[in-house]
């Protein structure tokens, strides 16, 4: 018994010795991660209007896929932030600092929610949002530094750029 505690002892602490090397982040990822967790949380609530108000079924299908694929993106990148000891909101001043990029606000999601041509200002307003997300990822795919995230902000791009396709053609129907 002494033996068999000796040799895991002596495996704990090879083990603890030797973690792996971390992936690098610098402030773009930190700062991209921040704001879109903001984001995120942004369109949460437009999609969740959607999946309540929609009456096409094609619409109430990607506000429903908007909302629970957003909200499992908020817990990953929340851990992220957690992981790199970073705060999970970024500095009041730092969004005007980081290209200004424009937000979906209060009031927007406000007057989709009183609208009385909701699918088609749903659909702009998915659109415009959508859209934000993209360059957002833009820039963390080409400033970043950490390789998970910017696989991520990749994805982003192509999956918000192929939501905006399906909006189009909903709002062409």
């Amino acid at each position: 018994m002494r033996a068999l505690l000796a040799v895991l002892t002596l495996l704990l602490a090879a083990a603890c010795g030797q973690q792996e090397p971390e992936e690098p982040v610098n402030a773009e990822d930190v700062m991209f991660v921040q704001m879109m967790v903001k984001h995120h949380r942004q369109g949460i609530e437009i999609a969740k209007t959607g999946t309540s108000r929609a009456t096409t079924s094609e619409l109430k299908t990607l506000t429903a896929a908007i909302e629970s694929t957003q909200q499992d993106e908020v817990e990953m990148m929340l851990r992220w932030l957690h992981s790199w000891q970073q705060p999970l909101t970024p500095a009041s001043e730092a969004h005007d600092h980081h290209g200004g990029q424009p937000e979906t606000d209060v009031k927007q999601i406000q007057a989709l929610k009183a609208s009385k041509n909701f699918e088609y200002d749903l659909c702009n307003l998915l659109i415009a949002h959508q859209d934000d997300a993209v360059q957002m990822a833009a820039g963390e795919v080409a400033d970043g530094a950490n390789p998970e995230v910017q696989r991520w902000a990749a994805q982003v791009q192509a999956s918000r750029r192929g939501q905006i396709d399906l909006l189009m053609d909903l709002i062409k129907k």
